[in-house]
């Protein structure tokens, strides 16, 4: 593909993704996922996926769509507490997890789009995530299938450390809030989360994008992600459904006159929690 790397259909730009794919998918939680190309996946019905995520989205909604379809075959993640249904395919055998530490994926993913096949950290010493057993796979009975395994340990100036992989993948899936056509990447705000990380440890990487613009419109100060770790581009309206903005939790409190609690209308899988207000105080 030349420098023009746009493509404008979301199912074409991941037609050539096989079953079995291994998938890193930027967000966390809702904030920042890539919806549109993974209602790409969900109408190609492409299963067998490995995928690296934060998380797996909710029941209704972000990578909950591909995992309620029996599309996901296995999740490197750190949190997953959001999914019912992840829980019971995970607790039924029915899906493969490694869990692992927040800021360890983190550098997992980028050491692997560096180059840097492993690094040491001290996240995890002294846990299960260094000594194995954690259940990556239970039997349907719940016993323990497929086990972690221990972790290698080294001291580095009296400290101990784990040595972690770094993690590449045969695909990665983003979202920015502006993209050009060379790949060149801006997020906004907190959309950043794990995008650009995601994107760096895939082999093709696709970005779905809300504003697509000409090369040279981002001054190169500003280029959050440069289009060398991205292959297509793929622009999103704002109207599309699959591109929704979803908020898995909102929290509100009491509006300052009435003392009524303030809300906007969310979708069904929204959790409202009130904070109260001390008086005097914030």
């Amino acid at each position: 593909m030349g420098l023009d790397k746009v493509i404008d259909d979301a199912v074409e730009a991941v037609a050539d993704l096989p079953h079995g794919a291994s998938l890193a998918v930027g967000g966390f939680g809702l904030c920042g996922i890539p919806s549109a190309l993974i209602h790409a996946l969900l109408e190609r019905r492409t299963g067998g996926l490995h995928v690296v995520s934060n998380n797996c989205g909710v029941d209704d909604w972000g990578l909950g769509l591909l995992l309620r379809e029996g599309l996901i075959a296995r999740m490197t993640s750190s949190y997953v507490g959001e999914n019912k249904e992840f829980a019971r395919q995970y607790l039924g055998g029915e899906l493969e997890l490694e869990l692992v530490p927040q800021g360890t994926l983190a550098e997992r993913l980028r050491a692997g789009g560096a180059g840097i096949p492993a690094f040491y950290t001290p996240a995890g010493v002294g846990t299960q995530i260094a000594e194995g057993g954690i259940a990556w796979r239970h039997h349907p009975d719940g016993s323990v299938a497929v086990a972690a395994p221990p972790k290698e340990t080294r001291i580095f100036h009296e400290r101990e450390y784990l040595l972690e992989e770094g993690i590449t993948t045969d695909f990665a899936l983003v979202r920015a809030a502006v993209g050009d056509r060379h790949g060149n990447l801006v997020f906004h705000a907190s959309a950043r989360n794990f995008n650009p990380l995601a994107a760096m440890a895939g082999r093709i990487t696709v970005a779905e994008v809300e504003e697509l613009v000409e090369p040279g419109a981002i001054p190169p100060g500003e280029v959050q992600l440069p289009g060398v770790f991205v292959q297509r581009v793929v622009p999103v309206a704002a109207d599309d459904p699959a591109a929704e903005k979803r908020i898995e939790r909102r929290t509100v409190r009491p509006g300052a006159e009435t003392g009524r609690a303030v809300a906007r209308p969310g979708t069904e899988t929204e959790r409202r929690t009130v904070r109260p207000v001390v008086e005097g105080g914030r």
